[in-house]
């Protein structure tokens, strides 16, 4: 039976709150992954409990933007937890820094799962707050999970169309056919030398000529404001041939279908705004809401407190889960 050593000391990159609980669990996706998180609930709670969970950036872990969600949706009288997707941070799978459409998506019915059998918790209120890459995969998860009642995607990234596609869709079928070489091609040296190469996190040092929103995540990542140890982009990234499975499987297909809540949140300045713009056009129903929050770039939604809007959040789910 695999077991995590999980680590017990405060060491995320924002102050604990004195208005909430906090542990550390453990929970299993149906692969059998054991997945870590952190555990946030408010100190006055009596009875049972809406509940949130949440992950992202994609690249990150829970000590750090989803963590800051979790703590603050906690502060508001919701039982949540931030989990380390499968492969990454405290959780368990094997080999190290893999991404899936399909296993990521998963990590949040998990996530579910570990909350509806909490004594604590209504099973009938819960909801997931997926942040950068991870919104997609709440988008993804909401259209197949009839459990979650209502979803915020922040700051959302379709890591499938971004790896299809390229940035702003710039990339055609023979860009694609290239990068399929390529991909595979690194599956043959990785056999060989009987380990997988990584992608590398976020660029340090950090070009001259970077676009801004490589600046944005090097500010991010790459500093005291949101470095940690273990998450990839402050460090040596995905396994390089992670963005295979994504090239042939589009996560948003049956986003059209969901008929529970769903509110998308983005910055007016994002590069990646169009992803969340997108997006809502494919959401059918009247419970499908689209905020966009003036000035805001695509990481200000990761820890800017005068920027994400939590009263917002707050108000939508509690709203949707009456």
């Amino acid at each position: 039976m695999e077991t995590r050593n999980l680590t017990r000391e405060w060491d995320k990159t924002f102050p604990q709150s004195d208005r909430v609980k906090h542990s550390k669990v453990t929970f299993k996706n149906r692969y059998g992954i054991i997945l870590a998180a952190d555990l946030y609930e408010p100190k006055e709670a009596e009875g049972r409990r809406p509940a949130i969970a949440v992950s992202g950036p994609f690249g990150a872990v829970k000590e750090q933007a989803s963590g800051l969600y979790a703590q603050k949706m906690a502060e508001r009288g919701f039982v949540t937890v931030a989990f380390d997707p499968s492969f990454t941070g405290e959780s368990g799978g094997e080999p190290r820094y893999v991404a899936s459409p399909d296993i990521n998506t998963e990590d949040f019915s998990a996530a579910v799962d570990y909350l509806v059998t909490r004594s604590d918790v209504d099973p009938a209120r819960i909801g997931i707050i997926g942040i950068c890459g991870w919104g997609g995969f709440a988008v993804n998860a909401a259209a197949i999970d009839t459990r979650i009642r209502a979803t915020v995607a922040s700051t959302m990234y379709d890591i499938s169309r971004c790896t299809a596609n390229g940035y702003f869709d710039a990339m055609d079928a023979d860009a694609r056919y290239g990068l399929r070489w390529q991909l595979n091609e690194q599956r043959t040296a990785d056999v060989r030398a009987g380990s997988y190469a990584l992608a590398g996190g976020v660029v340090d040092p950090l070009p001259e000529d970077a676009p801004q929103f490589v600046k944005d995540y090097y500010d991010y990542y790459k500093t005291p404001r949101g470095y940690h140890v273990r998450s990839l982009n402050s460090n040596d990234g995905w396994n390089r041939t992670s963005a295979l499975s994504f090239l042939n499987a589009p996560i948003l297909a049956y986003s059209g279908e969901i008929r529970s809540a769903v509110l998308l949140i983005h910055g007016e300045k994002a590069h990646s705004r169009y992803f969340s713009e997108d997006a809502f056009k494919k959401l059918e129903g009247d419970n499908k809401e689209l905020m966009i929050i003036p000035g805001a770039n695509h990481v200000d939604l990761y820890d800017n407190l005068d920027v994400i809007p939590f009263d917002k959040m707050e108000d939508f789910f509690r709203k949707n889960f009456e």
